[in-house]
């Protein structure tokens, strides 16, 4: 009898580290995941290292639970891929020894931003129309931090790579990364998908310390005996190279054609559309333009922060009730908060919650966390009410920033009825996918694996051993869809209205913080 074969995807996602194993189908089989901490510097202010030291020995336990729970031979699974959060990155020595890394969200080199702008007054802006980044979460600015207070590491730095590429070279001892998640460094050109190794020598960094790029999909290797030894699996199986993991999400969600949208509902929330690599970012630099996983597409993002972890905290802090009668009727808390919420009017009786504010990159911070406009009406301001309220929030954001995307990108993407692809935490509930239909005036579809990046991950791996021809052929006879909503346009209406008030009343909210007189949620890096 022919032993089935499988194909595992290795996450490093911000919260967590997951292993999660995919029949040829794109069926999921099994998942291994372990929570994992980025750990501050001591004495280094809004610093996040990650923990390379304990974060190996995490995935190799996800690698061993998932091959456990799957019960199959670790000899079955044919081929390997690997993604993570952007923007995080690894420095190697010359014998490929991790010497310093950090998380995404690090924001330990303030200093340097400001720096490097006030040594060109045209150097970001130069730099982002090449790369599509900004300075704020960039690797330049990182890497001169280090150089500055650490330059016994900086001298030993031979390459720097991004988290998933960190997590082949443990498996396969080839050090090599892909564009999308190299993209997101801003040491790149969307147009030629390669470094630009004279944008780090103009700011005094070495221009030699880029690994090579190959596309996604790509093999570069095999699994190391030690690898083997230490994640349970065969050694000599495919390992082949992934990405970042908004871009290989988008590819498990079917979004690989020009024009293609998709909303990403989790933690925090990507708004992203297909454009062509060719087109430049928008000269305002007000939405971030990243390689897609796909060869001659990039994408436009926006970001929403927080969406999913501020929708935690209120139900974590407000909803205690709620959460226990939930529990004692053996329902999920947010699907009956859902219900609840349903009950509410549109628009919420006019709450206005005051979180993230749409995308502006080049100078992108937001006010201080609020709700504006609550009634003493407690039937007005319970809740559920805040609840649905946050929930249309985040979806009058997600459309501000596609209303930016298509403002530059049309007449090449973002058409009118172009549907709305929404997957994620958010996408689960019956309640926010109408909402976001309603908000947006466009259909929205379901896919039926919601939790998209590992799939992604997953058709890389297959396309690296030729299992499919490519990720776009492997979207196209894998995604299928779970159900749809349709606008409905009298919502859609109200909802125009609150969101050019809602803007209105953020902009004062900002001046709040201009004062001094509130608490920025958060800000750039450098402002």
């Amino acid at each position: 009898m022919m032993m089935e074969n499988y194909l595992l995807a290795i996450d490093a996602g911000t919260g967590s580290g997951r292993a999660v194993l995919f029949d040829l189908q794109g069926k999921q089989i099994s998942v291994g995941q372990e929570e994992w901490q980025h750990l501050a510097e001591a004495g280094v202010d809004n610093s996040m290292g990650f923990d390379y030291d304990s974060d190996w020995p995490l995935l190799c336990r996800c690698i061993k639970q998932a091959i456990h729970k799957a019960q199959i031979s670790p000899e079955q699974i044919i081929a390997v891929s690997a993604t993570s959060m952007r923007e995080g990155i690894v420095v190697f020595d010359q014998h490929g020894t991790e010497i310093w890394a950090v998380a995404n969200v690090d924001a330990r080199a303030s200093k340097q931003v400001m720096a490097l702008k006030e040594s060109s007054p045209d150097i970001e802006y130069r730099d982002y129309q090449q790369s599509g980044q900004t300075f704020a979460l960039g690797a330049l600015p990182r890497l001169l931090w280090l150089k500055e207070h650490h330059p016994e590491l900086y001298d030993r730095a031979n390459c720097v790579a991004m988290l998933s590429d960190w997590v082949l070279a443990k498996l396969s001892g080839v050090i090599a990364t892909d564009p999308s998640n190299a993209g997101t460094t801003g040491i790149f050109s969307l147009a030629s998908r390669n470094w630009v190794p004279e944008m780090a020598e103009e700011v005094g960094l070495n221009p030699a310390i880029f690994p090579p790029v190959v596309e996604t999909g790509t093999k570069i290797g095999e699994v190391t005996e030690q690898a083997a030894r230490e994640s349970g699996l065969s050694a000599g199986t495919a390992v082949v190279m992934g990405g970042g993991d908004v871009q290989l999400g988008a590819a498990g969600l079917g979004v690989v054609n020009l024009g293609d949208i998709a909303v990403l509902g989790g933690s925090f929330w990507q708004q992203v559309v297909n454009i062509d690599a060719q087109m430049p970012p928008p000269k305002d630099m007000s939405i971030r333009v990243n390689p897609h996983v796909i060869t001659g597409l990039s994408q436009a993002e926006g970001i929403t922060f927080f969406s999913g972890l501020v929708m935690r905290w209120f139900v974590d802090a407000f909803c205690h009730l709620e959460k226990q009668l939930a529990i004692e009727s053996g329902i999920d808390p947010y699907a009956y908060m859902e219900k609840l919420a349903q009950q509410v009017p549109v628009g919420s009786y006019d709450i206005l919650p005051i979180f993230s504010d749409a995308m502006h990159y080049d100078h992108w911070y937001h006010a201080a966390p609020s709700f504006i406009n609550l009634s003493l009406d407690a039937d007005k301001s319970n809740p559920a009410c805040l609840f649905r309220s946050l929930q249309e929030n985040a979806c009058i954001v997600s459309a501000i920033n596609l209303e930016n995307i298509q403002a530059f990108s049309q007449p090449h993407a973002n058409k009118a009825d172009q549907p709305i692809v929404f997957a994620g935490g958010a996408s689960k509930g019956f309640l926010w996918p109408q909402i976001l239909a309603d908000v947006t005036g466009r259909k929205v579809k379901i896919p039926q694996v919601k939790e998209a990046t590992s799939l992604g991950c997953a058709m890389a791996a297959g396309v690296g051993i030729g299992v499919y021809a490519s990720i776009k052929s492997a979207a196209d006879s894998i995604v299928c869809w779970e159900k749809e909503y349709l606008p409905n346009m009298d919502n859609y209406q109200h909802y125009q209205a609150l969101k050019e008030r809602w803007i209105l009343v953020y902009e004062q909210q900002l001046k709040l913080v201009d004062k001094g007189l509130t608490h920025s949620m958060w800000q750039a890096p450098g402002l």
